[in-house]
């Protein structure tokens, strides 16, 4: 509990200092589109616990997302955000009283998993092969830094279950196939796909209705990530949990991200082959080569966030805020992988 406590302080800390931040910077936002906005989040509860379909649940707290199903012998969930805690146990709670019989880890990151301590001990915790050896130093004591504490959550049950392409879960009146198709955000992040309620899970690639997280949602492989919005769109689904942010997706939205990341890669590629390295090297000059790069390299990713911008500034939340940290990944990406 008092990881979760914690993770509240941290967070209204954050918000204290980014008001003050704002208000020191008077910084000017963009209007949010309509298609940013999602269902309200019940006050009195902190989150909202909603059936998709078919005894499938999804639960938020209108920055985080995870999923549970009945079965009737028991319940399924992904993931333990620890900024919800353990309003998942009371959101389960809410519409059933199977117990936790099977936890599915997305991947290994612990703003999306660090509360997996609530579940119980006994229970088949479900993750792929690079996954499970990420988590598997968590209670070494080596670590530069404790296994979740920075997001409020702690260590978590191991892996008792790994795979490495495919897994598929049958239990009950329920099947949910896992499948993973090499890296995108993270090694180890996986597609989880429930067939007979056509819902698609994939954490922290796509945000309905909003860009990326800043730097891509800090994608480690850029290539990856891009062609995960196409293995998602192969799916036949027409409900998307993407992990975060204030509603759940469709087909459509997938399709809209799809497109502003490649509107990027191609303003990137073209920022790349029309801003003047040497006009800029006259300016900068090349003794100080870190600031020459870092002229450079910004002033290439600045074009081409003005470039996208022109088409994407009032198509999605946060376009103003986070697409030059994007252009600047993509482009980066483009000149040296």
């Amino acid at each position: 509990m008092k990881h979760f406590k914690y993770s509240r302080i941290m967070m209204i800390v954050f918000i204290f200092i980014s008001v003050g931040f704002y208000a020191t910077a008077e910084k000017v936002l963009e209007p949010l589109p309509q298609t940013a906005y999602g269902p309200p989040i019940p006050q009195d509860k902190g989150y909202l616990v909603e059936e998709i379909r078919d005894d499938l649940y999804v639960i938020s707290d209108g920055s985080y997302q995870t999923m549970f199903l009945t079965t009737g012998r028991g319940v399924i969930v992904v993931d333990a955000p620890p900024t919800t805690g353990e309003n998942i146990l009371k959101a389960i709670k809410d519409v059933t009283d199977e117990p936790i019989t099977h936890v599915i880890y997305s991947h290994s990151h612990a703003d999306h998993i660090g509360a997996a301590s609530i579940y119980p001990a006994d229970a088949t915790y479900i993750a792929q092969a690079e996954t499970a050896a990420q988590l598997a130093d968590i209670n070494d004591p080596q670590r530069i830094g404790p296994y979740g504490i920075f997001v409020g959550g702690g260590p978590v049950p191991l892996p008792t279950i790994t795979f490495t392409n495919s897994y598929t879960l049958s239990l009950g009146n329920q099947t949910v196939e896992l499948e993973y198709r090499g890296a995108n955000h993270e090694p180890g992040n996986i597609y989880i796909y429930a067939p007979k309620q056509k819902v698609l899970m994939l954490v922290d690639v796509i945000f309905p209705g909003w860009v990326p997280f800043k730097y891509l949602a800090l994608a480690e492989d850029i290539p990856g990530y891009i062609k995960a919005h196409d293995e998602v769109l192969s799916y036949d689904f027409d409900v998307f949990v993407g992990g975060h942010l204030t509603r759940l997706g469709t087909r459509k939205d997938v399709e809209i991200q799809r497109e502003y990341i490649h509107d990027i890669r191609a303003n990137a590629l073209v920022a790349l082959q029309t801003v003047d390295f040497f006009a800029i090297a006259q300016e900068t000059g090349f003794e100080n080569q870190w600031n020459l790069f870092d002229t450079y390299l910004d002033a290439v990713a600045q074009k081409c966030t003005d470039l996208t911008l022109q088409t994407w500034e009032d198509r999605l939340g946060g376009a103003d805020i986070w697409t030059f940290s994007h252009s600047w990944k993509i482009v980066e990406s483009l000149r040296i992988e």
